[in-house]
């Protein structure tokens, strides 16, 4: 079988980019994953967007961006799947040079949140749920998310501050991220005193909406340029998984089906199993979604998955700046998570999301992660949503 090698990676800083266009942002990070990979020459282009007919007025991504990085005649779509967006583009990407059809894949995830402000971007990031069911009712993924959390903390009594680990795990990582929204850590009393957003979620338990693109070149080892030097990193598992749209139509609103199906397909196909997996970026738009993705994947039994960042549980790449790592797994071993801060603390780029989370996992496996370095890292597990898991694209990533 063909693996699927990560050739080059690149992205621009998260944040509220006024003066800089959609496509400038896309192209920004093309260029780096390009130069990155040694200079390859993409023949397919799959873009990872989320909102862009909405928020930028523009639709046909994938020949608007392939004719502003001058990849015109290429085969070039986009790839849509709300949040998990950029993990779905990513999983066509991986798809098209595993089938031997495409020699070299370029997957770009970009968005453009301030193209947009105010109740704008709300009604757009609604129209990723049920728009007959619960979009005409008002409900917004805070709120939606927020639901979610109080019936959570109502059935396995959860204290108000339960959550807060979530925060802190990712602020601190973010420090040492020079492409991070946010590169402050935060302590327990900041997380106290933060202002409620939707009741019981306040402003740390959410990520925030930031412009971002990020990109990845994918090949064939054979077909890697001589000049190539950066450690080799493997796709070695790809699984996607669908749910309800609507939280109201599913039989357990306080299970993850998908994560648990996604993640578990990926690991089957590397014959992994969690003691293998060195760090899991997880999809921390909302704490509450960072808690039962840990639970769906088996870090956690149900209704405990809060308790891995109330306990310390989440080691973290700068232990120092929060209460000590203690053990997770049944052989002492932690799980890192949010890396390189995660979306809490880079951002929540909406459909460059999931491509993000593959660079990071990449820094991490080549020993690039600096400060944030996981030690020995050699199996990374990266998972996107699609609302509140109603898709979930897992993706296994081993230093090869």
């Amino acid at each position: 079988m063909t693996d699927v090698i990560i050739a080059g990676i690149g992205q621009t800083e998260v944040g509220e980019h006024w003066d800089i266009g959609l496509r400038d942002l896309a192209f920004a990070a093309i260029q780096e994953a390009v130069k990155d990979s040694g200079g390859l020459k993409p023949q397919s282009l799959f873009v990872g967007n989320m909102l862009a007919p909405n928020l930028s007025n523009q639709a046909h991504l994938g020949v608007l961006i392939a004719d502003y990085a001058g990849l015109l005649g290429i085969e070039a779509v986009t790839i849509e799947a709300a949040g998990a967006s950029g993990g779905a583009a990513l999983r066509q990407g991986y798809l098209a040079v595993k089938s031997g059809l495409v020699d070299v894949a370029l997957v770009i995830g970009v968005e453009k949140f301030t193209d947009k402000v105010g109740s704008g971007v709300d009604a757009a990031l609604a129209t990723t749920g049920d728009a007959d069911f619960e979009s005409v009712q008002g409900m917004t993924p805070a709120a939606q998310a927020a639901l979610l959390m109080k019936r959570y903390m109502h059935e396995y009594n959860v204290p108000k501050d339960g959550f807060a680990g979530f925060a802190l795990t990712a602020h601190a990582n973010g420090v040492a991220n020079k492409h991070a929204m946010f590169r402050k850590a935060i302590k327990p009393e900041t997380y106290a005193k933060a202002e409620m957003v939707s009741d019981p979620l306040n402003m740390f338990d959410m990520a925030p909406n930031a412009d971002g693109a990020a990109a990845v070149v994918l090949t064939r080892s054979d077909l890697l340029p001589s000049s190539f030097s950066h450690p080799l990193v493997k796709i070695a598992g790809s699984a996607s998984s669908s749910d309800t749209l609507a939280l109201h139509d599913r039989k357990d609103m306080l299970y993850f089906d998908t994560a648990q199906i996604s993640a578990g397909k990926a690991m089957k196909q590397v014959g992994a199993v969690l003691d293998d997996i060195d760090l899991f970026e997880y999809h921390d738009t909302f704490s509450i979604y960072a808690a039962l993705q840990l639970e769906a994947v088996g870090f956690a039994i149900k209704g405990k998955g809060w308790k891995l960042a109330a306990d310390g549980r989440i080691a973290l790449a700068s232990p120092a700046l929060v209460p000590p790592a203690v053990e997770l797994l049944a052989n002492n071993k932690h799980i890192p998570c949010a890396t390189m801060g995660g979306m809490k603390a880079r951002g929540f780029a909406g459909g460059a999301s999931g491509v993000y989370q593959a660079v990071e996992a990449v820094t991490q496996l080549r020993g690039e992660g600096e400060a944030n370095q996981i030690p020995n890292a050699k199996t990374a597990l990266i998972q996107s949503l699609g609302g509140p898991a109603s898709t979930a694209v897992s993706h296994i990533l081993q230093k090869a």
